[in-house]
């Protein structure tokens, strides 16, 4: 009984606020302030744990603590992504007052899509209960993988998707408002901003691959899966428009992220045997340390740039 309310809930609110966000709020395009990003993302955070003390008072401490182990993953796992899209943004130049129009149907396309790959993957899980050591080890790879290219910069011109696009669909150069089409001379011609929100959608859908996985090092549960799946999701259109400027400050991020995705790997594969509060716990040190280990390092790097400044500034004198 407990299971159907909260699935009642997270049907009826949800499609309410992503409405009001999108009908009322961003009706007309405008550039997303830092105020506004850091209120939603707040909102979003506050709505995923309230969620989330729905879980501990109807399902138990148990799920309650899957719930947000699984939330926490993803949430940290998306920051990755809030790069990648950074990247994109600012290869096609587009405008900032459009980029919420295409984070948003990006997050429709993503609901969809995990929701897909949940269900297939619960029900491979159900039917070949070893194939959760497959999904571990391909953790564990990918997060190897994170690891050592962490430095590494995205090449979004030489993408192998761009160019099937640019040959297959007529494509204008120009932007034509927040359309992801228009027409010219009688055609219907792709925007560039539709390009954009293909290469959103791809990017989303190969960062589910690692993310979806690692959740079911936690549950196997399709509901906990699914929901606190959805929940980071949501707040990753705002976190986006937090972060984005300053992810250069995020250097050691990477490594926690890799090392959070070899931990849960190794919980897959059967490595590391801990109840689900410990893993929580590591899961949220980890997160923190990287995040700390990072801001000391910025802070440290601008302390260092300052004496440099002012002494090019006199000798410029």
């Amino acid at each position: 009984m407990g299971t159907w309310i909260l699935w009642g809930l997270f049907a009826i609110v949800i499609p309410l606020i992503l409405a009001f966000d999108l009908g009322v709020l961003h009706r007309k395009a405008h550039t997303v302030s830092l105020r506004e990003a850091t209120l939603w993302s707040a909102a979003w955070v506050t709505l995923a744990l309230l969620f989330a003390a729905g879980v501990f008072y109807f399902r138990g401490a148990a799920r309650g603590l899957e719930f947000l182990t699984g939330y926490i993953i993803e949430l940290s796992l998306s920051v990755d992504n809030v790069f990648l899209f950074a990247v994109i943004f600012t290869h096609f130049q587009v405008p900032p007052k459009y980029q919420h129009r295409v984070l948003s149907w990006g997050v429709m396309g993503a609901i969809l899509m995990r929701a897909l790959m949940i269900v297939s993957g619960a029900a491979l899980i159900h039917r070949f209960e070893w194939i959760i050591h497959v999904f571990g080890a391909f953790v564990i790879l990918t997060g190897v993988k994170m690891f050592l290219q962490r430095d590494k910069e995205p090449d979004v011109e030489n993408s192998g998707l761009l160019r099937w696009l640019r040959r297959h669909i007529p494509l204008t150069n120009e932007y034509d408002g927040q359309n992801f089409f228009t027409r010219s001379d009688g055609r219907v011609l792709a925007t560039p901003l539709f390009f954009v929100l293909v290469l959103v959608e791809i990017t989303d859908l190969l960062f589910a691959l690692d993310s979806i996985p690692a959740i079911f090092a936690v549950t196997k549960n399709p509901f906990i899966v699914f929901t606190s799946n959805i929940f980071a999701i949501l707040g990753l259109r705002s976190l986006y428009f937090l972060l984005a400027g300053v992810m250069q400050l995020f250097h050691y991020l990477a490594v926690g992220l890799s090392a959070i995705l070899i931990f849960v790997g190794l919980k897959m594969v059967g490595l590391v045997d801990i109840p689900i509060g410990y893993s929580l716990l590591v899961i949220a040190a980890i997160l923190a340390a990287s995040i700390g280990a990072s801001l000391l390092k910025a802070r440290r790097e601008r302390r260092f740039a300052l004496p440099e400044k002012a002494e090019e500034e006199g000798s410029g004198r």
